[in-house]
């Protein structure tokens, strides 16, 4: 080897060890994230059924994890704004967001679930589809008690969102999260409106009925 480029075995060296070290917290970190994923996935289907101590207790596992995960890539700054990292931490932003408001509870901040900001808002789009979900449930049992209070809500996260214009680089891809909020949203606006409609019938129906 030249004596210009003697120094870059040691160079090389270097390199190696450090991206087999990151290489190995990668490896230790993906497993990990699918079960937050997990944890959280079985969290909001808790909450369909219900089950609110369930789902918190599973938040709370899935919140452990998270913090593991930060210690295994302090050391790596590229990796905790990876996708699959960013992917764990929008699941648990989903979940926790979906248990607060179907239980009348304000939505935990950012720094209160430990994530990211763009990690945060896209979960609070996500949470809608779960709004929905709940609130076409509830109106199948005939319970139309909260309904109109969780579309507010839905409309709240939408506001919210479409005022975040800046570059998907930035927000994670927010942008297409929003389009698929203000589509929702939309759908599920006229299916109450239509259930009320139908409500309100029935109730005049049974007061003439009464009548007669």
């Amino acid at each position: 080897m030249s004596k210009l480029t003697d120094n870059l075995d040691s160079i090389a060296e270097r390199i190696r060890q450090s991206f087999s070290a990151k290489d190995a917290a990668r490896e230790k970190v993906l497993p990990r994230c699918r079960e937050v994923i997990r944890y959280c996935s079985n969290a909001i289907r808790a909450v369909h059924r219900q089950e609110f101590d369930q789902a918190k207790e599973m938040l709370q596992s899935a919140r452990n994890l998270l913090n593991e995960l930060e210690q295994a890539v302090a050391d790596y700054s590229e990796l905790s704004s990876t996708g699959f990292m960013r992917s764990a931490q929008k699941e648990f932003a989903e979940g926790s967001i979906t248990l607060a408001l179907v239980t009348g509870n304000q939505p935990p901040t950012p720094e209160e679930l430990g994530i990211d900001f763009a990690a945060y808002l896209n979960g609070l789009g996500e949470a809608v589809g779960e709004l929905r979900r709940y609130l076409l449930d509830s109106m199948r049992r005939g319970d139309l008690s909260r309904c109109e209070e969780l579309l507010s809500a839905m409309d709240d996260i939408y506001n919210i969102l479409v005022t975040m214009d800046f570059p998907d680089a930035i927000t994670g891809g927010l942008r297409h999260t929003t389009d698929r909020v203000r589509g929702i949203l939309e759908k599920t606006r006229g299916d109450l409106t239509l259930v009320i409609r139908q409500k309100d019938l029935e109730e005049r129906l049974g007061k003439y009925e009464d009548n007669l």
